[in-house]
């Protein structure tokens, strides 16, 4: 999906800045039909939930997960029926990259001997908040010089990649930060006892002789 909507695009040579519907012709028709299998994956990708059901996962049935998969299903209906192309192939081109980033991951992750190996999986998060930010970027391109791409729509865009960035940096913050935070605080809790343990140590070993000093008596001369 991300190779046919690049060769797409470049075949149809879209505006970066502001797209309309409808436009190019025959790029248009081979952008429609990659946008609607990209559709048809959000329904895919929505059986993840399913799927951490089954296996009593349910720490992973997450207020980001639930929302981000129901969302991006709906929107895309919409999105398919009124606007398939034009301006609605940016975040899909960049939300397919990423998802080529993660389902790689994913995969790789599930072959033990490949998982000490997998020290990128922040990075992907890191991707898909880039991706949200460039697609605001793009989409305001399309406010400030409109083309015949319904305004409306760029604005919605806009607002729902707020609430992403909003979600995903909270996620990113709670798996990542703090969890190195908890790791360095044991880290130095660790050490600490170790020099504390090390002194008791050192004081203890002179203690029994300390306490088999007698005092000497005076000799009376």
């Amino acid at each position: 999906m991300f190779c046919e909507l690049v060769t797409g695009v470049w075949e149809g040579k879209y505006n970066f800045f502001c797209q309309g519907t409808r436009t190019t012709g025959e790029s248009d028709m081979k952008i429609i039909r990659v946008l609607w299998w990209y559709y048809f994956s959000k329904l895919i990708e929505f059986m993840d939930t399913f799927f951490f059901i089954l296996r009593k996962n349910n720490h992973q049935i997450t207020i980001l997960h639930v929302y981000h998969h129901t969302s991006m299903l709906n929107i895309w209906w919409f999105v398919m029926n009124w606007v398939p192309c034009g301006h609605s192939y940016f975040g899909a081109t960049l939300n397919s990259f990423i998802h080529v980033l993660m389902y790689s991951y994913y995969g790789l992750s599930s072959i033990p001997s490949m998982r000490p190996y997998l020290w990128w999986k922040k990075y992907i998060t890191q991707g898909q908040l880039l991706q949200f930010v460039l697609t605001i970027i793009q989409t305001s391109c399309g406010v400030i010089w409109p083309c015949t791409f319904p305004v409306g729509w760029l604005y919605f865009q806009i607002g729902y990649m707020i609430s992403l960035i909003a979600l995903f940096t909270n996620f990113y913050i709670q798996t990542y930060n703090k969890k190195e935070a908890s790791r360095r605080k044991d880290h130095l809790k660790d050490h600490q006892n170790g020099s504390v343990a090390a002194v008791n140590g050192h004081t203890n070993s002179f203690s029994p002789l300390e306490n088999n000093v007698k005092p000497r008596k005076l000799q009376k001369n």
